[in-house]
């Protein structure tokens, strides 16, 4: 009788040990996928203007034939965001509420950019409500910026300086870009390597470039 209980006692602390042994795996398991699921912020491309640039000026006509000034130094000192869009991008169409409520919220100012087909952009100005936000079709302003896939959006600050940029898929991605501009940091990214939150990828000896 006293053998098996001594037995079961050492079965039970066994199984103790075996339990806190695999709670400490898993905790690690767990930290290491947070880590690697940090948030993702928009997708920065290497063409174009760069963070820290001046931006293209331009002054262009909108979808009611106002003057729109795009870079330079604001007047109203507002930051913009440009939102590259086309009238008949889905994604792009999922975004615009997301935009319209963005600037809102951090007090930016909306320029949509387009360019293609005009029954294109008239249908989409038809069925779209753009109260206040200037549409400017433009195929040199895309140029410009080099931007080669739609959605893309750019901030420039009050002062004409290109503060964040990148392709936006979701709202996760356009408020990346705000947080790129309040912070001063390039993209989200760079701003969690720059606070430990996220390790610096390393590079293997194989994936380096050769001089």
């Amino acid at each position: 009788m006293i053998e098996a209980l001594i037995i079961s006692n050492v079965l039970l602390w066994i199984g103790l040990v075996a339990s806190i042994v695999l709670l400490i795996g898993l905790a690690r398991q767990i930290g290491l996928l947070h880590e690697r699921s940090a948030p993702l912020g928009a997708m920065m491309t290497d063409k174009g203007p760069d963070v820290g640039d001046a931006a293209p000026a331009f002054t262009l006509k909108d979808q009611n034939e106002r003057a729109v000034s795009i870079g330079g130094v604001q007047a109203s000192g507002m930051d913009q965001l440009l939102l590259f869009v086309s009238p008949t991008c889905p994604m792009c169409e999922k975004l615009l509420p997301v935009a319209k409520s963005l600037v809102r919220d951090e007090k930016l100012r909306l320029v949509l950019i387009s360019d293609g087909d005009p029954a294109d952009h008239e249908r989409y100005l038809k069925s779209h409500d753009l109260t206040g936000i200037p549409y400017v079709r433009s195929a040199e302003v895309g140029m410009r910026y080099q931007v080669g896939r739609v959605p893309h959006a750019v901030i420039i600050d009050g002062d004409g300086i290109i503060r964040s940029k990148g392709l936006v898929n979701t709202r996760e991605h356009l408020e990346s870009l705000v947080e790129s501009r309040r912070t001063g940091h390039a993209s989200i990214q760079a701003f969690l390597r720059s606070t430990g939150q996220m390790p610096t990828p390393k590079v293997e000896p194989e994936a380096q470039l050769l001089h």
